[in-house]
Order: C-alpha cells, then structure tokens, then sequence
C-alpha cells in the first residue's frame, strides 16, 4: 500500500472508531452495568454505594448489581476494575484509602490512582477525638496542653497504623507541636471499648464509629460542623489547620469514553442529591457537603495522595505499588 493510502486508511479507521464510540455512548447503557464495592457488606461505604446505585439504575434506566469483592484492605476488588474493560459497564465505588494509601503501601496491587477515572465523589468519612465521659480534658484545648506538659506521655487507641484516624492525628500532633503514643486496634468498635475502659486517655475514629458511643467528643477533623454534632467543634476552629476526610464515590476503569462519562456524573450528581441518598447519608453521619464533580473529586484525591505519601512515608510504610 502507498503512503497516502495508508494514510487515509488510518484516518478511515480512527473516524470509524469514533462513530463506533459515539454510538455507544449514545446507548449507554443497554445492559447490566456492575459496581464493585471492595470491603464486606454493612459498612458505610456499602450501605452509601447501594444507596446511590438505585439513584443511578432509576436516571439510566437501566439495571445495576452491586458486588462486595473484599480483601487485602480494598485492593482485590479495587484491581479487579482497573483491569475490566473502560466501557461504563463495570464501575468502582470505594472510599479513597484503597485507590491512594494501597498503592503506597502494597507492592502488588497492580493499580495506582491514575489507574481510573474518577466520575463523583459522594461520601466523606470524617474523623473525631474522643475520649471517656469522665476524662479530666474536657476540650480538644485540655489535651493539647497535657501533651505539651508531657510529650509522649498520653495514649491513644487507633484502627491500625497507618489508618485515617492515625494519620489524621498525626497531622494534628505536627501543627499543634505535640506527640502522642498510638496504640493500634483492629476496628473502631474495640477503639471505644478502650476507651469507656479507660485503657487508653483518648481515642481517634470515624465519626460515624464514635457519634453513639456515649463518648465526649473533643473535636471533628472538617472544614465544618457536623449537622450531626453541632455541638462539637471542628480543629480549624480551634486554630489547628487540619481537615483529613475519608473521601470516596464513584469510578471507572482508565479510558472511559468521555460521553459514556458524562452521563454517568450527570446521574452521579441527580442520584446523590435526591432524597433518598441524602437520608442515607444522614443516617451515617456525613457532612452537609459530600458531592463533588468529576474534576473536583480527581484534584481533592492527588491532593490527598501527596499528603497520604508524606505521612506514610514518615512512618516508613512506602512501598509504591507496581
């Protein structure tokens, strides 16, 4: 074949692969589309997706299955996706941890974060300081100044090193200018029980862990009060500039065609705003502001990974997945 003939050939194929795309997008979707969720059923990344997974199935009119595929902290599930085929017709709802800290700190995953593309976020886990009910520190204040008075000296219960609860802390510890001693747990629920027995002087969870647990709260790791505990005050409040959330939504493996991506945070956005989600994440203790956009959602998770990088990586747990 001549040089120009193969020339308008190739331009003939690519034209036609995008009247084939656009077709598609145009169908989207005529069959079955599959979220994956990567942590058992029941928890609040479970009972969000299934809640948000209906508001999808009744704007696409069309019918979706939710799959839990747990393991290895997020990263079987998680893998599975980046691997599926970037049609719109297996998707990834998930909290952040296991597109960001994964990776980090797991060799074989065989992801990263640009490993997807990210269409919503529509939760924001945030995280509190609690401690007994009879704690002689009564504010967020209080336990800053006995750690000042004695560095190291007060313990604390956490889910697990390298968690969002320590590593929300751990950002606290940095701009305060203190140290506390972690004490690693295997889940929240044991992280109160620490706490009630008053085994440790404070614990660091979830606020949806810890907003029933007949704890004092000292202070919400947000950029705002939680319409949950307007009570409690947020640390930027306080005057320390940390916000660490556990953010997740909504994404698709790398390579989504971009108008099968637009319709999906078209519905993204009319889902997580329609009355039911909102009751569901009420009823989880999210914040007044879950949503974000596909843009907004892709920016908040590399910030995220450039903080996740630097506190992991101070405690030595980088190993950059391959």
């Amino acid at each position: 074949m001549r040089p120009l003939s193969r020339a308008i050939a190739a331009a003939l194929a690519a034209l036609g692969a995008a009247f084939t795309g656009h077709a598609a997008a145009q169908t989207y979707p005529d069959r079955t589309v599959e979220i994956i969720n990567p942590y058992t059923p029941g928890g609040a990344t479970d009972i969000m997706g299934r809640a948000l997974m209906d508001g999808l199935a009744e704007a696409l009119k069309q019918r979706f299955v939710f799959v839990n595929r747990p393991g290895a902290n997020g990263a079987i599930g998680t893998a599975a996706v980046a691997r599926a085929n970037p049609d719109g017709y297996t998707l990834l709802f998930t909290a952040a941890v296991s597109m960001v800290v994964n990776p980090l700190t797991q060799k074989e995953t065989g992801y990263t974060l640009d490993s997807f593309d990210h269409i919503c976020q529509t939760l924001s886990n945030e995280m509190v300081l609690e401690v007994h009910p009879d704690s002689p520190f009564k504010t967020a204040g209080d336990l800053i100044a006995a750690a000042k008075a004695k560095p190291g000296g007060l313990n604390y219960a956490i889910l697990g090193i390298g968690s969002i609860p320590h590593l929300a802390t751990i950002e606290l510890e940095q701009v305060a200018g203190v140290k506390f001693n972690a004490v690693p747990f295997k889940g929240d629920s044991e992280v109160i029980q620490q706490v009630h027995g008053r085994h440790v002087d404070f614990g660091a969870s979830t606020l949806a862990g810890a907003a029933k647990s007949g704890l004092r709260l000292l202070g919400v790791f947000s950029k705002q009060r939680n319409p949950a505990i307007p009570d409690v005050p947020t640390f930027r409040e306080l005057g320390y500039d940390v916000a660490p959330a556990s953010i997740g939504g909504l994404s698709a493996p790398k390579g989504l065609p971009a108008d099968v991506k637009a319709k999906l945070e078209e519905a993204c956005r009319a889902a997580a705003h329609s009355e039911r989600y909102r009751a569901v994440a009420k009823a989880v203790f999210q914040p007044s502001e879950y949503y974000a956009g596909s843009a907004e959602y892709t920016k908040a998770l590399q910030e995220d990974l450039a903080v996740k990088r630097r506190l992991l990586g101070q405690l030595g747990m980088v190993r950059e997945a391959r």
